[in-house]
């Protein structure tokens, strides 16, 4: 067996903290998101205001959080994923304690708008890894971060109750800042920059058209119980939202440097992976609500648990747990079957667990079991959506790309917490002076999870053939071996070495493939030896141009018959004019 090159070994003691640092920071963002759920009830109180105007409160936290996701990721590709991540941390430990000293509504309701900005660092430690780690590393380390937000909120549960029965429920916040300043401290020890970054400039306008889409659609959404589906406010938001994000896409086709590009996520496997995600979202949230409240209702209804707030967080952190503990379990499996294979188990587990929550509701051991599986399956689904997306695009897309899916995981959980509110809402029975949701309501939610991760099953039937995690379009071991794999395992693509005029391999020369239309493809940047590998997205003629320090440019015709395999086209470039 060969021993490890200098230059490894190097690249492996420069990396060794960066998994544990950033899957803590993906349990942080887990812990903010999740350290309100046993106070939810007692807000209006705390407070001093209506029940709908205290749910302000969650719904600031879930908008900031939608729309800083695709955002930080975009600035994450263009100026630095390292740079960006400690900026979504800081905002968060800001907005941390900007709540944790006050109990009025509009500044709570700022300060949380501040918290879910740390939303962005989800995708952002997943670009970091794909940048830095080698390929044997990186399949169980992307699992890992991507299940975080599961990890620590099934922590958060019971360690938040035991906080707010026993402290003042302000140190909840000052516990989550105290979180971001550590996880803030790690990153700047231990997680190096990536060198991996976008061309171009920050698509401002696009920025703000998709914040405005998301608000205009998930305002609706997360509100439309309290001010009615039928009325005109809700109505009125959703045509809005239609209208605002096709011209917000409209735009984006005609950007040469897009906030998200479209044409890369209208691809089969982006477009796919991004809506089943979306049914996973729904799936997830909807344990999340489901378990506490049967758990804390009382015995006296006949059907509750009558467990006390800090039981009933115990009971349900085995989702977080089990979704932990299935990221290694992910990385074989997927080295073996390919992250598709590994998407679909984990959805059919799903379905199995709330099966069986149909049945099994009776007693406090019975909501374990179901977290338990639960967990499983939405661990092993949740880690192979980023293989899944980060082997569509390329690798300076990472940081967007996996934005967008963490938005389109946000979205579910939005349309969960809305259609099963909604579903608790008109069930509910009146015990003494009070509506309580009733076990068929329950039921019915369960019965909804389990025809969303149908329709995700569905979904994921039609991507193509996953490849094993073993051989994906990652960062392999060196660079060399990452260009060799590009070409060996696209389908279509263009490849070779670009020399100078002396004949000498240029390295680092960034090789831009350009339609016929005049738009950018695809890029890649050569190895040491010069070598590139540019996928192509479809046959027909292209333009190759090659750009490097010290050279003059060049523009080569190239053309690819689609089904063909890579195509070889060496670039000279020529001695730039003096």
């Amino acid at each position: 067996m060969s021993q490890p090159t200098p230059h490894q070994q190097a690249a492996s003691r420069g990396t060794r903290g960066v998994v544990p640092v950033l899957a803590f920071a993906g349990i942080t963002v887990a812990v903010m998101q999740t350290l309100l759920v046993p106070v939810i009830k007692d807000l209006p109180v705390l407070l001093s205001t209506s029940p709908s105007n205290a749910t302000w409160v969650m719904t600031s936290t879930l908008l900031a959080g939608a729309v800083a996701t695709p955002i930080m990721g975009r600035l994450g590709d263009l100026y630095g994923k390292r740079r960006m991540l400690l900026a979504s941390l800081a905002i968060m430990v800001v907005g941390s304690l900007i709540a944790g000293f006050t109990s009025q509504l509009l500044v709570m309701i700022a300060g949380r708008a501040l918290q879910g900005f740390a939303m962005g660092a989800i995708p952002l430690g997943i670009g970091l890894m794909r940048d830095q780690l080698p390929r044997e590393k990186l399949g169980s380390a992307m699992a890992l971060m991507s299940s975080s937000i599961g990890v620590g909120g099934g922590l958060a549960l019971p360690l938040a109750a035991l906080v707010a029965q026993h402290t003042d429920w302000h140190a909840l916040f000052f516990g989550s800042a105290g979180l971001g300043a550590v996880a803030i401290a790690l990153t700047l020890l231990f997680v190096p920059e990536s060198e991996v970054k976008a061309t171009g400039t920050f698509d401002v306008l696009g920025a703000v058209g998709l914040s405005a889409g998301l608000v205009l659609l998930l305002l609706p959404i997360t509100k439309g119980s309290d001010w009615g589906w039928g009325s005109t406010t809700t109505l009125g938001l959703l045509g809005a939202a239609v209208v605002v994000l096709v011209l917000w896409g409209v735009m984006e086709l005609r950007l040469k440097a897009p906030l998200v590009n479209l044409r890369t996520s209208a691809r089969r496997e982006v477009l796919l992976t991004n809506l089943a995600s979306t049914m996973v979202g729904v799936a997830f949230y909807a344990i999340s609500l489901v378990l506490p409240q049967l758990l804390q209702l009382p015995s006296a209804t006949g059907y509750g648990l009558g467990q006390s707030m800090v039981v009933a967080g115990l009971c349900v952190a085995p989702l977080g747990l089990t979704m932990m503990l299935t990221a290694p379990v992910y990385a074989r499996l997927s080295a073996k079957y390919g992250p598709k294979t590994t998407l679909i188990l984990g959805m059919l587990i799903i379905a199995i667990g709330y099966g069986a929550g149909l049945g099994l509701m009776s007693e406090a051991w019975q909501t374990i079991v179901i977290s338990v599986i639960v967990g499983a399956g939405i661990g092993l689904a949740y880690s192979s959506l980023p293989a899944l997306i980060i082997g569509a695009v390329d690798p300076s897309e990472t940081g967007a790309a996996n934005g967008l899916n963490t938005l389109m995981r946000s979205i579910g959980t939005s349309v969960s917490s809305a259609v099963i509110g909604m579903v608790l809402a008109n069930t509910s029975q009146t015990f003494g002076t009070v509506a309580l949701p009733t076990m068929h309501g329950f039921r019915v939610s369960f019965l909804i999870a389990t025809v969303a991760v149908a329709g995700g099953l569905a979904l994921a039937a039609f991507l193509p053939k996953g490849r094993p995690a073993a051989k994906p379009q990652l960062r392999a071991s060196s660079e060399e071996d990452a260009v060799l794999e590009r070409v060996t395992e696209a389908l279509a693509a263009f490849h070779g070495q670009v020399v100078g005029a002396s004949g000498a391999p240029v390295a680092r020369a960034k090789v831009t493939l350009i339609d016929r239309h005049g738009r950018q493809a695809g890029s890649a940047h050569t190895d040491e030896s010069g070598r590139y590998a540019v996928p192509v997205p479809q046959g027909g003629a292209y333009v190759l141009a090659a750009t490097a320090s010290g050279h003059a440019p060049l523009a080569s015709a190239a053309t690819h018959h689609g089904g063909e395999g890579p195509v070889t086209v060496d670039l000279a470039l020529p001695v730039p004019v003096r």
